[in-house]
């Protein structure tokens, strides 16, 4: 079956005489580190094999293939993964162990890859993890960061971003391919000439080139000989730069390329960059694309009926006009056949109903930095206003919906126009972008939208990563492994004694297992007796992880202003990153960590409460984390959260959720029913309703609670210093709260004293969250991916 790991002496002496010929060692002499990439580039030579043998049966079968364009790829570590994927992890495990060498070092030294920051990133993943598990021909295409987001660590309590260098000992896994590079243009001027048939042309003269050169990285499957492959493009100085050309300059400026994602935008030069990053990558990999697609087929007619390219949100939105370009300039199409096979290609996904977050760039930097794609989105614009018009819209309608407006390109509307599907992720954020976000375009379009739940691959975030829950489940009903939806059974055994008990038993071993690695890696202390209170996400208001410490500050004041108080003693857990300009996010992580030093400093209090916010959340934490949350707080405001995939994987592992109607916790409640979920406050269009005549203050005024709350920021409860937190006061004081926490802190405390009452009867509890393991299946990224492929790719399995 493998070739280097055929069986355990066949590995050992691979291992052995790789060892040997890559750095003269021997087992006893090498390093672990050493160790550590020979053994992923073991599994990077059998997976190299097999990906060689799916692209031949792709090409056999002329089969259609996916490639998921996306900005962000937050895969987790991925030896362990890996080995679990091909079933050698246990061999593996012990002729290492015979040799004296412990597998968990290895994986220890093994970083999370830089290529992401949060749930859109970790879509991505899960979903290439699913295409390769199912046998679908699917690649991923992003940009090879040479630095990750940023290393969260806390000072002072407060976020200081240092670099991530998750390269520092390199990536075995991936392999450089320099003879598959392309160049990518910028800047420049469109020259228009005539060719002999009488038809325009279109050169880019005396560009500023950079070389893209693709790193590609093995993505393999469970249990399958499928192996498809993400491809990173990295920026590197093009062989021929012109004679006049500032050569520290020019050098600097692709240095900069990929350097890491999301580079800060607050400038000009930060625009800019942010735009050269999302084009440098559509760009080299349909050039790629195209021409391996002309290599096998000789045209690009039918180059829609073998490509489907799904545009993760707006950030690579650029290559509708890319394509377009390549079309036409570069193989002689004309507009509208060009156009056909464009709108045939791209399938879109949008991740926020937020009008902040739909991106638009300023026409003139796109005009300045790539001035033929330029001309291209300006002529899709007229072309797609001569169509509105020509149905009997009136010009308000167009001006709303068209691409360029108000001097700026607008990317979710050109992804609309220049792609034949668009979907949701939440069957909520769906209706509210066909009812509302997009309700014009919805009018125009209605068979282009459609809803994919997201999902989450069942193998890292629990199969792989909670084996004690894995092994209840494989001894009383069967092994989830092989099929997921053995799962179901549980739900029939929900309130019996034996099954309480063995996952009571489960649960108390994670959160054993976080104690003790939240000990190891930052010093922690965590009471595995308490209630675990989880949130872990990205920092932003709408998630209102604010809310949430705003009723641990109520609790504190009740401690202290009541001696004889007493509740369940409870750990609330945090993880998050702020964005490095996002302020207001960072004083909230700066909040949380004041309130918990002030209670761990407190006897009175600490008895009852422990506030940890765990530094740096990363795949590798979540891995550890969701499985031991008790109690997954998933709280946005409702209407604002498109999905969430952190809800299902808690849900997953066994934790009961406390959250709004929002994303896909309304299909969660739909699911488990409303005795199995803690919902609470204002549902989506309750907040509109409530929205104009919102006055943030009247709480402040009229309710003791909350005015003790928002007091204790500013009166140095919390901080010496009594400005720390006056912006967030202000939020409440000046700015009218606009993610609603105030209105919904009442129901929110209620639902926390529902979520006692369920914690405190532990057989309850137990057979609650059993529920949720049973309804989980439905949030497997494996189904969402057959969902995918039956209503918009139309692929077929390569087996």
């Amino acid at each position: 079956m493998f070739m280097y790991f055929d069986s355990p002496e066949v590995f050992k002496e691979r291992f052995i005489s790789k060892l040997l010929s890559s750095y003269g060692d021997t087992v006893e002499s090498a390093s672990n580190t050493k160790k550590y990439i020979v053994l992923q580039k073991l599994i990077r030579s059998e997976a190299n094999i097999y990906a060689n043998e799916t692209k031949s049966r792709i090409a056999k079968q002329e089969a259609k293939e996916l490639h998921y364009f996306s900005l962000e790829f937050l895969l987790g570590r991925m030896l362990a993964n890996n080995l679990h994927h091909l079933g050698v992890y246990e061999m593996v495990e012990d002729v290492l162990k015979e040799l004296n060498i412990d597998l968990n070092e290895l994986i220890e030294l093994e970083k999370d890859p830089g290529l992401g920051n949060g749930g859109l990133g970790r879509l991505a993943a899960c979903f290439m993890d699913s295409l390769a598990t199912l046998d679908y021909p699917g690649n991923g295409n992003t940009i090879r960061y040479r630095y990750g987001l940023f290393k969260q660590v806390i000072i002072n309590n407060e976020q200081v971003e240092m670099p991530d260098n998750w390269l520092s000992i390199g990536n075995p896994l991936e392999t450089r391919k320099p003879d598959e590079a392309v160049d990518v243009h910028y800047y420049g001027e469109v020259q228009v000439g005539v060719d002999e048939k009488g038809d325009l042309t279109f050169h880019l003269i005396n560009p500023e080139t950079v070389r893209a050169v693709p790193f590609d990285m093995p993505l393999l499957g469970q249990d399958t000989k499928t192996v498809n492959n993400l491809r990173m493009w990295s920026a590197e100085p093009t062989s021929d730069i012109p004679a006049n050309t500032n050569v520290r300059e020019y050098m600097a400026k692709v240095e900069d390329m990929c350097l890491n994602v999301y580079p800060d935008d607050s400038t000009e030069g930060g625009k800019i960059l942010r735009i050269k990053q999302e084009y440098f990558f559509v760009s080299a990999g349909l050039q790629r694309i195209v021409l391996e697609h002309k290599r096998r087929y000789g045209t690009l007619d039918n180059f829609a009926a073998k490509h489907v390219i799904q545009l993760n949100d707006t950030h690579p939105a650029l290559a509708i006009p890319e394509l377009m370009r390549l079309l036409m300039d570069e193989n002689g199409y004309t507009w509208d056949d060009a156009f056909k096979i464009v709108k045939k290609t791209f399938a879109y996904t949008n991740h926020t109903v937020m009008a902040e977050a739909l991106e638009k760039w300023n026409l003139d930097y796109i005009k300045r930095l790539l001035p033929r794609i330029y001309m291209i989105i300006e002529e899709l614009n007229h072309q797609y206003a001569r169509y509105v018009l020509s149905l009997g819209y009136d010009q308000d309608f167009l001006e709303s919906t068209a691409i360029i407006q108000n001097n700026h390109i607008h990317m979710a509307n050109l992804s609309i126009i220049g792609s034949f599907s668009v979907n949701g992720v939440a069957k909520l954020h769906t209706s509210i972008l066909e009812k509302d976000v997009f309700r014009k375009f919805y009018l125009l379009y209605p068979k282009k939208f459609n809803n994919k739940t997201n999902g989450i691959t069942p193998r890292r975030f629990f199969l792989y990563t909670n084996p004690e829950l894995k092994e209840m489940i494989s001894n009383k009903i069967a092994n989830p492994l092989r099929d997921l939806n053995v799962l179901k059974e549980l739900e029939k055994h929900a309130y019996e004694k034996e099954y309480i008990d063995a996952f009571l038993e489960v649960k108390k071993a994670r959160k054993e297992k976080l104690a003790l690695f939240l000990k190891k890696e930052y010093d922690i202390d965590l009471d595995p007796n308490s209630m675990y209170d989880v949130i872990a996400k990205r920092l932003h208001a709408y998630k209102r992880q604010l809310l949430d410490i705003f009723y641990v500050i109520s609790l504190y004041l009740k401690i202290k202003e009541d001696p004889s108080f007493e509740m369940t003693k409870t750990t609330f857990i945090f993880s998050a990153k702020a964005a490095s300009g996002y302020y207001f996010a960072k004083k909230v992580i700066k909040l949380i960590n004041c309130v918990a030093e002030t209670i761990r400093n407190d006897e009175e209090v600490n008895k009852y409460i422990n506030v940890v916010f765990i530094p740096n959340y990363r795949v590798t934490v979540s891995e550890v984390l969701m499985n031991a949350a008790d109690v997954s707080e998933q709280i946005s405001l409702a209407g604002k959260e498109a999905s969430g995939t952190g809800n299902m994987k808690f849900m997953m592992n066994g934790a009961l959720t406390l959250g709004t109607l929002d994303g896909a916790n309304v299909e969660i409640r739909d699911l488990v029913g409303d005795d199995n979920i803690v919902i609470f406050g204002l549902k989506s269009d309750e907040v509109e309703a409530l929205r104009a005549n919102y006055r943030a203050r009247d709480y402040y005024e009229r309710d003791p609670e909350i005015k003790a709350i928002i007091n204790s920021l500013i009166d140095g409860t919390f901080s010496s210093d009594k400005n720390d937190f006056l912006d967030i006061a202000n939020e409440f004081l000046i700015r009218n709260d606009e993610y609603f926490i105030l209105a919904d802190f009442k129901a929110y405390k209620d639902a926390h004293r529902k979520v006692y009452e369920i914690y405190n009867d532990k057989a309850s509890f137990a057979s609650k969250c059993l529920i949720n393991i049973a309804k989980s299946p439905y949030f497997s990224s494996d189904r969402t991916i057959e969902d995918y492929v039956a209503d918009i790719w139309h692929l077929n399995k390569i087996r």
